[in-house]
């Protein structure tokens, strides 16, 4: 078996926001990870990994199945992806990181280090007939889109990037996907009312919200180069912790003892709004070609949906900008809710099918 980094095999592609660097290539968010075309009859998949609280969990497709899902052990480590197949038949093979990037584990790490193979060769994949990118919390994480109902606890098992709308709604547009997420957040605060959890204050970062100097070291916030992957569409799924967040006690400051809250009054859901709206516009500044899609409502519209259809509703106005739309998404109900309280693989099928006729309609050349 010959060990070749993924800077020597141009033909596979990096999935997901990173730094470029290849040599290894370090994984952050959901759903980032590889894809080849590769031709041998065997290959094995070398990682480096780390954590201290969650483990990385991946998954392994093979010409379109779900063939593989395992937890990455701390240290080095070799899969073998598939081996005894036949030589000379293309396979089409994509990894996905299950697990988000973990903001509360700076121990938490995931390399590509390499492949491995004795036969065989890679080919060029066919460029995507789009690219997404989704930004949202714990439900574009894939947090409950797999396991029982009946499951509370908060562990790495329970994320999937495979039951996962986006996955869903790209593949059936031929698309490449990216996501920026993290459980919990919001557009002001956490569930909780932590104001230090605002998913927006790291977008233009590769993954800043990823912890600790060994993140640092990797890379995660570096500018991120939006240029170099223009995005068709971004898709924003952000707004239903701010919703619970309503409900919850006040955040205090552990330091300078202040304390914070999201509360439904008029003045604190006017300021809700408006940074909507200014979340538009950053997203339109870093995406000038994309279309903005605020999708919401997979955990139900609440407080949110109106107060974001009229977001979207002022960012237009005051911009003249047409290509920014507010779509509903199905709820999770009792058949389709996941473990975790989240939405289930089907409430994720649910929301694709909605996205993916959204897109069709208004993304030019969309298939």
């Amino acid at each position: 078996m010959e060990k070749r980094s993924l800077a020597s095999l141009p033909q596979v592609r990096a999935l997901g926001r990173h730094t470029g660097g290849r040599d290894p290539l370090t994984l952050f968010y959901t759903a980032s990870g590889i894809e080849c075309l590769f031709t041998g009859s065997e290959l094995h998949l070398c990682l480096n990994a780390g954590f201290d609280l969650y483990e990385p969990w991946i998954s392994v497709e093979l010409n379109g199945a779900w063939i593989a899902r395992f937890p990455v052990p701390a240290g080095e480590s070799e899969v073998c992806l598939f081996r005894g197949m036949t030589p000379g038949r293309v396979k089409h093979v994509r990894v996905l990181k299950d697990v988000q990037a973990m903001h509360d584990d700076p121990g938490h790490f995931l390399q590509v280090t390499g492949l491995a193979f004795a036969d065989g060769g890679f080919l060029p994949l066919p460029e995507p007939a789009c690219r997404l990118e989704f930004v949202g919390n714990s439900i574009t994480s894939g947090e409950g889109a797999l396991g029982a109902r009946c499951e509370e606890d908060w562990i790495s098992p329970f994320f999937s990037a495979v039951n996962h709308y986006a996955r869903m709604t790209a593949d059936a547009l031929g698309a490449e996907w990216r996501i920026v997420s993290q459980s919990g957040w919001g557009l002001l605060s956490s569930w909780d009312n932590d104001p230090r959890c605002r998913l927006m204050d790291h977008y233009d970062a590769v993954c800043g919200l990823a912890a600790g100097a060994h993140n640092a070291a990797l890379g995660a916030q570096q500018p991120y180069d939006f240029a170099a992957w223009p995005a068709d569409a971004v898709i924003l799924n952000l707004g239903t912790n701010d919703d619970g967040a309503m409900n919850n006690p006040p955040w205090t400051d552990p330091a300078a003892g202040a304390q914070y809250a999201q509360r439904p009054t008029p003045e604190h859901l006017a300021e809700l709004e408006q940074t909507a709206v200014d979340t538009l516009k950053t997203v339109r500044s870093r995406n000038p070609g994309a279309l903005l899609v605020w999708a919401f409502g997979m955990l139900g519209e609440g407080r949110m949906g109106p107060l974001l259809r009229r977001a979207v509703a002022r960012y237009t106005a005051e911009t003249g900008d047409s290509r920014a739309f507010y779509l509903p998404l199905p709820a999770a109900d009792s058949e389709t809710m996941g473990a975790r309280q989240h939405p289930g693989v089907a409430c994720h099928r649910q929301a694709a099918e909605v996205l993916t006729g959204f897109l069709r309609r208004h993304l030019p050349g969309a298939p």
